[in-house]
Order: structure tokens, then sequence, then C-alpha cells
């Protein structure tokens, strides 16, 4: 590819910008919309609010602002907001639960609340919000408290949501006094039914994201490690596959994926090339007592790793998950600014669907893919986490990127701009609204309009 994102992407509403990534992105798209290959919702327009900008004829109401007065009294609304679901309630009503990355030094932490924290030290968890069948916020309330940087996670196939720790600190570090790097399982309509209970047969580790196979039970999980070595895929086979709230702590086997002759994937660049012969290797320890697992002996044919692992959802009958960016000068294998990958169960293939970049112009948004969600109108919903202005983006069949939203919101300075990234990312259950958050300045948005 010749053409630069600069050139792409010269104004923040274009309309397209479609060499920006190359991929095979057919096998996503179902429905008559992404058929006929459109190419998005036309050109955002500025907000004159200067909060958010949208296409023509949508529009958004602000649900939720960090260190505004939550309505259950139990303190303000905690700051960073992450991951989030959409879950069905009774009567039209929808329950968001939201994580809230917090670090042990956050100001805007989560409000301890008893028979609801499990480390009164850490200052992440997620908050529940309930809305009518007009987006109106009818309740506002903790969720879990007491657990350490609550970035991403993921739905169940019974209506609850997995919240995961992205940190391994141990009891004594940082003040903790309890371990971290678990999953914990969040009832939004009522917290107290699933408490504060780490879910440690699911591993210690830095947790990103999760996705449930809805058919097995089944759970996939990414590692979003910093350093090398980098982080793992995982699945996570549950002695009490779909058994309903509470049943992930029946316990299960860890294992990691192992894809042969392949320790980084990184060095695949190759949209569409497949390996049919993916392994899975036992976890030695999942507790990680004494090592990481990243760091644990799997062997000598060892163990397949990958930077940034991020985003994981599950569409059809596959489980797709993200590498937000690949960095040889930080130890990867290769350069890239982001890939989507498919990993089909019945057939033990993985599959490179995507690649963003390397010959984009980063300074331009589009690279760093973080959380996605399955579109009404089919197609991805992409939220940027990279440098300058950040937005929501759609992906077509074709592989064209199109612009749902751009934060505007600047948290620098006139001369020297900032804007937080998007995360979040969900549609409600009827699929006529989309919900995401503004990391900072921490606000959680409901966006309609004629999204099919």
């Amino acid at each position: 590819m010749s053409a630069t994102r600069r050139q792409l992407l010269a104004r923040t509403g274009a309309l397209s910008a479609g060499i920006a990534f190359t991929g095979a992105l057919s096998e996503l798209f179902t429905t008559t919309a992404a058929a006929r290959g459109r190419r998005g919702h036309g050109p955002l327009v500025p907000d004159p609010a200067g909060i958010l900008d949208l296409p023509h004829g949508f529009r958004y109401s602000v649900l939720s602002r960090a260190g505004e007065p939550m309505l259950s009294g139990e303190g303000p609304v905690p700051g960073r907001p992450d991951g989030m679901a959409a879950l069905a309630g009774r009567h039209g009503r929808v329950h968001l639960v939201r994580n809230h990355e917090n670090r042990h030094t956050s100001s805007l932490g989560v409000p301890a609340v008893e028979g609801l924290t499990y480390d009164p030290a850490a200052r992440g968890g997620c908050t529940a919000l309930e809305l009518d069948s007009g987006n109106r916020v009818r309740s506002e309330r903790v969720a879990i408290a007491g657990t350490a940087v609550n970035c991403a996670g993921g739905p169940t196939p019974w209506g609850t949501w997995l919240t995961c720790e992205e940190n391994e600190d141990k009891a004594g570090v940082n003040g903790y006094t309890k371990d971290h790097g678990f999953v914990f399982e969040v009832d939004g309509a009522d917290p107290r039914r699933t408490g504060a209970v780490p879910l440690t047969a699911m591993g210690r580790f830095q947790h990103e994201a999760v996705a449930v196979d809805p058919r097995s039970g089944i759970v996939y999980e990414t590692e979003d490690a910093f350093q090398r070595p980098f982080g793992l895929f995982y699945r996570f086979l549950p002695g009490k596959p779909l058994g309903g709230t509470g049943s992930l702590r029946a316990g299960g086997e860890l294992e990691a994926m192992r894809v042969p002759g392949v320790p980084d994937l990184s060095a695949i660049d190759e949209p569409g090339v497949s390996f049919d012969r993916v392994e899975w290797a036992p976890v030695p320890d999942s507790s990680a007592a004494l090592t990481p697992i990243r760091l644990q002996d799997f062997g000598p044919r060892g163990i397949t790793h990958a930077q940034k692992l991020e985003g994981c959802y599950w569409g059809g009958r596959s489980v797709y998950f993200v590498s937000s960016y690949a960095r040889a000068a930080e130890g990867s294998a290769g350069d890239h600014h982001g890939q989507v990958w498919r990993y089909e169960p019945d057939r033990r293939r993985l599959t490179l669907v995507i690649v963003f970049g390397p010959d984009t112009d980063v300074r331009l948004p589009g690279e760093s893919p973080d959380n996605i969600c399955l579109a009404p109108g089919g197609g991805l919903m992409v939220c940027e986490d990279g440098d300058g202005a950040q937005h929501v983006y759609g992906l077509t069949r074709h592989g064209e990127v199109y612009p749902v939203a751009r934060n505007r919101q600047n948290t620098g300075t006139p001369e020297a701009p900032q804007w937080g990234e998007f995360a979040g990312v969900e549609f409600s259950p009827d699929r006529e609204t989309m919900y995401v958050n503004v990391y900072r300045p921490g606000t959680t948005f409901a966006i309609t309009g004629p999204w099919d």
C-alpha cells in the first residue's frame, strides 16, 4: 500500500478510509446492509457543545460523569470507565455494568461497600446502571469494589458480566491485602447474588477480556502483558459448563494456546493465513504462586505469545481476539498497528483476519484497536486507543473504515490538546442504542440513530 493514513483521513469527518488496513472481513457480516457494502453513516457533524461528534441523524445523551454523586448515595461516580456490558432486564430495561480501571493511587476509586468488597486497599471495581426503555437512568450503584485495574471482561450466556483485573500484584505489594489478577462475576441486576468472589481456577494473570462459547461454556481469555515475554491466549474448561450464575466457581482447567512453529503471533503479517493444528497446553500453575503463567515452563515445544492482547468476543461459531499493536523495538517478532484473529474451535483453526498498518500514518486516527463489538447493521465497532484524536470506528466487509464518533472533550490545553480514549462499546439488547465510555474525563454515553 502506498497511500498513508494522513492522505486517507485528512479530515476528521472523512467518510471512509478504504485501505487503512487489510483483511478478509466478509466472514464477519451476515446482514443485508453488510452485503450491500454500505460505507457507514456519513461524515461526522461537529457538536456545538464540544462533547461528542456524530453523523447526521444521531444523538447522544450523557448517562453518567465521573465525580458526580451516584444515585445510590454510596459516593461519587468512580473514574476511568472501561469495559462494559449491556444486559437485558425486565420490562425493556437495560443493566449497564461498567468497569473502572483504577489503580491503588487513583483518586476517584470505587467506594467500598459491605458485602461487595474484595480487598479494601484496592480502588477498582464495577458500577451498575439501570436504564428504562428511554435510556433514562433509574439507578446507579456499586456492583463490586476492592478489585484492581478492572480493564475489560465479557458477558456470560446467562446474563452476568465477567470483570477482569489487569494486574497481578500479590498481597503486600502496593498496599494490597489480597492477591490480584483474577476474574470476578458480577450480576448487574442484583450484585449481592455474586458478591466479590475471585474465580481463581480461571487463572491469575494480567487479564484483559473474555468471551464465552455459548454452546460449550468454554471461556476464552486474553492477557495484556506489558513486557516480554508477552501475554498468552487462554481457554478455561469449566467443571460446570453453562451452569448459570455462580457455576464458574466450581473450578475447571486452564489451558494456553500453542500454534506449532509460531512463538509470537506478531510475526504473521498476511491476512488470511491460517493454522489448522492449534494445540492447547495445560497451564502448570494457574495460581501463579511463584511464577507468572507466561514465564512458566510449557515444555520443549514452548507456547505462543503476543503483544497487547486486548478485545475478545464471540461471533457465530468463532472467537475473535485483538492484538492492539506490536513493536519490534519492544521485543516483538514483528511490527503492526493492530490485528484481529479468529479461532474456530470446531476446526481448531486460527486465522489472521485483519492487519492494521504499519504503512499507515500513526499520527492520525485508526491505529491501536482496543474494545470491539458487533454492529447491528453488520460489521465491527472498534474503540481507538492511540495518539491524537480518538474515535469509535466502524469496519465494513470491504476493509473500509468509517467514523462513528469522535471525543471532543479536551483534557489538555488549546495549544497541546489531549483526548481520552473510547472504551466499552456495546449495543443494547434491542440493538437500537450504542453505549460507550470515554476513559478521561470519565463519561458514559447512550447514542441513538439509524443504526440499521
